[in-house]
């Protein structure tokens, strides 16, 4: 094996794995990020350390491939907890190489890095001079296992050492199992089934299941719907949408008669179960999924496998049945003549936009091959509600598994490397948010093929104003001067427009029709007067809750 250093062997390693790195240059790293350069990775920088992981986690969730992000030690490694812990929550595997305290010991400016990642939930490998190798290569293949975040340290006094040599095995195999005898109670439960319902979630696209579920579907005759992250996973006949708060009530009403729900790679959460309120109380609900336990108290049959191989054996096992037509045909009428979701209006209290309204025509002329990557943040559900989003990974969440705001520009960089050329990536974002994450917009800018940034400007925090400013307490702390994004945007390097009627989408349409190339920015004035349905439902149930613990107390 070649001589390298000890950050050349952990780069040789990764480059079996990853082919894009994204980061802030620092002390720490500088000898990792010159020898994953030798090792023809493609470095993209960004501007702040919480980018670095938040890019290479959103890489992941439009390719499926994995991604690294790299800081150096002490503060550029505490910036990138955020995205960190959004990674941990979210079952994304990411590497985070970063520098690390000498081997000699810690120095007066060094924190203790791994308990600080262990209280996030990730591991991490520190690097040594006699496996650096095979060190990297366990850390990698535990975060891809385990699908998780994982932390390689490289310690400074290492860095640029000379690594022994090592020869290293090929990776093992990675097999699949699809759960045994314990799939034939499942078969014979859905075989009875007189309404049917197949729940997919990010579980089954990740394991590329939707062909065979979508065949289960038609041969049991059964509806079907999606999270919000698996989203056209099983379009066709008998598709009611997104589960949860972003789906209409008409297709949650119909979600609520099935008497039989298979439940594949879904966790079942609030959101999606619509705080207990989703499923009937006399449905049986089978989960399939690779966790080790049911991810939810409602859950009557469980079976531990890979959705796809579980979905092909039930396939199988349920050879001649015959689907009935009756449950699909009442669902296709019912969603049809079901409202959809509301318009919004021409006008508002405050003369703004209103987000539906903005929303829908949007969505009317956004490019069709489109990959969008959203924030945290009340505006969350404009996207999946409103928008066409043509397949699961080209839906990316972020901040939704720890609950935070300021990822998005970060992940929209990481999401730019991975879409396919042609198509435009499209952010969107609440003003909140983007001022967290404001440095990454010229880090998109420099990335971006063809990107457009939709910023929901409520010159405020909107879901606090809805959640605490209805309640009576002072909005002062909730609301943020009226930036000028357009002009920053240019000044930047992007086009941009102002957009305070719809009329002045015209804009961005216009660059749409000049080939949509390079960023544009639309700072969409709106109001804060409107609040999405699903915020909404949030709200009273966590009235109910508190109700209920006044009540037992």
């Amino acid at each position: 094996m070649t001589s390298l250093t000890v950050s050349g062997r952990v780069a040789q390693v990764l480059s079996s794995y990853v082919s894009d790195v994204f980061g802030v240059m620092g002390n720490g790293n500088v000898y990792f990020l010159d020898a994953a350069e030798q090792q023809g990775l493609r470095f993209t920088p960004v501007r702040h350390e919480g980018a670095a992981i938040a890019a290479a986690d959103a890489y992941y969730r439009t390719s499926g491939r994995l991604a690294a992000g790299t800081t150096t030690y002490g503060p550029g490694y505490t910036n990138a907890l955020t995205a960190l812990a959004e990674a941990v929550q979210a079952q994304i595997p990411v590497v985070l190489v970063t520098g690390d305290a000498p081997t000699t010991g810690a120095r007066p400016q060094d924190v203790d890095q791994a308990a600080i990642a262990a209280g996030l939930g990730a591991a991490t490998f520190t690097v040594t001079r006699d496996a650096a190798g095979a060190i990297t290569r366990q850390a990698v293949e535990y975060a891809l296992t385990r699908r998780t975040a994982v932390v390689i340290a490289i310690p400074y006094d290492l860095a640029a050492l000379e690594a022994e040599d090592q020869d290293l095995p090929a990776p093992a195999p990675k097999g699949t199992h699809d759960g045994g005898t314990d799939l034939g109670q499942v078969a014979r439960l859905l075989a009875g089934a007189r309404r049917p319902l197949i729940l997919a979630g990010r579980g089954a696209h990740l394991a590329g299941a939707g062909p065979e579920l979508r065949e289960l579907a038609d041969r049991l005759g059964a509806l079907t719907a999606g999270t919000a992250l698996a989203l056209n996973l099983l379009n066709g006949e008998g598709y009611l949408g997104v589960a949860g708060g972003f789906g209409t009530d008409t297709a949650a009403g119909l979600m609520g008669e099935a008497d039989v729900v298979l439940v594949a790679g879904a966790s079942l959460s609030p959101f999606t179960m619509r705080f207990g309120h989703l499923l009937g109380p006399d449905a049986t609900v089978i989960q399939i999924d690779t966790a080790v336990e049911p991810t939810n108290p409602r859950v009557d049959a469980f079976v531990q496998a890979d959705v796809k191989a579980a979905a092909s054996r039930l396939l199988s096992l349920l050879d001649g049945v015959a689907a009935g037509e009756a449950w699909r045909s009442e669902g296709a009428k019912r969603l049809a003549a079901g409202p959809d979701h509301s318009p919004g209006s021409a006008e508002t209290v405050d003369g703004r936009l209103d987000p539906r309204a903005l929303a829908s025509a949007l969505d009317a002329l956004l490019p069709e091959r489109r990959t969008v990557v959203q924030d945290g943040g009340h505006f969350i559900g404009w996207a999946p509600m409103y928008w066409n989003i043509p397949r699961p990974q080209d839906l990316v969440m972020v901040g939704t598994a720890f609950q935070s705001i300021g990822l998005g520009l970060a992940s929209a960089v990481g999401a730019a490397r991975a879409v396919e050329e042609g198509r435009t990536l499209v952010l969107a974002s609440g003003d909140g948010g983007f001022l967290m994450g404001l440095s990454d917009l010229e880090s998109l800018i420099g990335s971006a093929r063809s990107a457009i940034v939709v910023i929901y400007n409520d010159a405020a925090y909107g879901a606090e104003i809805h959640q605490y400013g209805s309640q009576g307490l002072t909005e002062k702390p909730m609301l943020i001067p009226e930036v000028d994004f357009s002009g920053v945007a240019r000044a930047l390097g992007a086009q941009s427009a102002v957009i305070r009627s719809l009329s002045d989408l015209t804009a961005l349409q216009d660059w749409i029709d000049a080939g949509a190339q390079g960023t544009f920015v639309a700072d969409c004035r709106i109001t804060s007067s409107i609040r999405a349905p699903w915020l909404t439902e949030w709200m009273k149930a966590s009235q109910a809750a508190k109700a209920a613990v006044g009540a037992a107390g």
